[in-house]
């Protein structure tokens, strides 16, 4: 009910406009939340995002009078002309309220979309999965009386030590596992199993053809598999990604039921299919999806959107890989009207293949803020907000126009740059859009995007 009483509170969403009240300074010193987007990859590292009680709020508004167009397109067509963006650029401005095109410039060309994938990706998973799913790790019988496997569930989020009650969202823990793990086992009289380990949740590769070889070495994303802890980092703030997340996560279950006193019969690392119907003895789950949701978006997190469009999968009826996600993704949004101009061959965005056109974007941003679709809102507030948090943190300074008022998802790959949101104009009309730019010669692009969305705030 929690959830629920939340978006109650928050309801109106989709016709308000951000302001920055005095506590947003607060944020803005959190460096957890001030991420900046790491370049050349899609995203910047994940980090634990500190639960805050303040910041820049949602304020009563959305129904002022539509721009004047003709003064929008002047200003945003000479915006576009600066020459950090590049020779391919696409721009969309439309209302959030009617779908109206206030402005358009080639907003029908399909464009790399880097990081702004993520935007589809929440919204199919929001859509199909429902806001208050959540993704489970077990631990059920083995074939034999002294065998115990490990099932993976595909959450990413799921963290080796105890959880941090500090973090949103709350992560599932892997000790707290293998603590309710041991003591069945023990009050049974069992102190010594076999352990195994079951990934079997997803299928095909773990890293997608379209992706660059150095993104996993780089630390930009781990490979794709239905069992790891810590998004398979090496170690808690460490960049480095191990080469296998459901061996590594398995070792240190193992390492964990000795801590309880519950030790592995078995040397070796063990890979199993879980028998159906097996008995159950523990089990953790993640932060509800409309929170991950949230954390995709405001930390850019790759290895989470992955996981998501995987369950997206699942849950369709298409097998857990990057294929079946993209194909799945394409149901949801065919069933919301909004497949038109979508092809993605992976849910975080890396994929340079990937082709969104700004139109797209701009109507799935308004489709999640339709009062008819309360259960797409997390697709919004989980966009960083200008100056404050996530990718956004350090973007928009103090003194701009658009500080504290925009919300956006932003894009990055090498020679692209992208943001797509909404924002509410200074007449108090609720409007979102879409920039993006893939030719981008320099590193000026994200100065200029952010002009751009800033002519549309005033």
């Amino acid at each position: 009910m929690m959830r629920r009483d939340r978006w109650v509170a928050l309801a109106t969403l989709v016709m308000l406009q951000l302001f920055v009240v005095a506590a947003g300074a607060h944020l803005l010193a959190s460096d957890a939340l001030v991420e900046k987007e790491a370049r050349p990859v899609a995203s910047p590292e994940p980090v634990p995002v500190p639960v805050v009680t303040a910041g820049p709020v949602l304020a009563a508004g959305g129904g002022g009078p539509l721009p004047a167009k003709t003064t929008l397109t002047e200003r945003l067509t000479k915006a576009l002309g600066d020459p950090a963006l590049g020779r391919r650029v696409g721009a969309v401005v439309v209302d959030a309220s009617s779908g109206e095109r206030l402005f358009g410039s080639n907003a029908d060309r399909g464009i790399t979309p880097a990081s702004t994938t993520k935007v589809v990706t929440a919204v199919a998973a929001l859509a199909s999965l429902g806001p208050d799913t959540r993704l489970s790790t077990r631990v059920v019988r083995g074939p034999s009386p002294d065998s115990i496997i490990l099932v993976g569930g595909g959450d990413p989020t799921l963290t080796a030590g105890r959880a941090d009650g500090s973090v949103y969202p709350r992560p599932a823990s892997l000790a707290s596992l293998a603590s309710q793990t041991a003591k069945t086992l023990k009050a049974a009289g069992t102190t010594k199993v076999t352990v195994a380990y079951d990934d079997g949740l997803y299928t095909g590769p773990r890293t997608a053809a379209s992706w660059k070889p150095g993104y996993v070495p780089e630390g930009s994303v781990a490979p794709v598999t239905a069992l790891m802890v810590d998004e398979g980092k090496v170690s808690s703030g460490s960049r480095q990604r191990v080469s296998d997340p459901s061996k590594a996560a398995y070792a240190k279950f193992v390492a964990l039921l000795a801590k309880y006193g519950v030790k592995a019969a078995n040397k070796t690392a063990r890979r199993a299919g879980a028998p159906a119907g097996a008995e159950e003895i523990a089990r953790v789950e993640s932060a509800p999806v409309y929170a991950l949701v949230e954390r995709a978006l405001t930390l850019s997190d790759n290895d989470l959107s992955e996981a998501l469009a995987r369950h997206v999968a699942l849950k369709e009826g298409e097998p857990a890989s990057f294929d079946g996600g993209a194909a799945a993704v394409r149901k949801v949004l065919t069933r919301l009207n909004a497949a038109d101009g979508v092809q993605v061959f992976d849910g975080s965005g890396l994929s340079p293949k990937n082709r969104i056109t700004p139109a797209a974007l701009a109507r799935l941003v308004s489709v999640a803020a339709s009062p008819a679709g309360p259960h797409l809102h997390s697709a919004l507030s989980g966009m960083p907000v200008a100056g404050f948090t996530g990718t956004l943190g350090h973007r928009f300074g103090a003194s701009d126009s658009a500080h504290g008022l925009v919300r956006a998802k932003t894009g990055t790959l090498n020679g692209v740059s992208t943001l797509a949101g909404l924002t509410t104009t200074k007449d108090g009309r609720l409007v979102a859009f879409a920039f993006m730019a893939d030719d981008v010669p320099g590193w000026g692009a994200e100065a200029a995007l952010d002009r751009l969305a800033a002519i549309v705030t005033g």
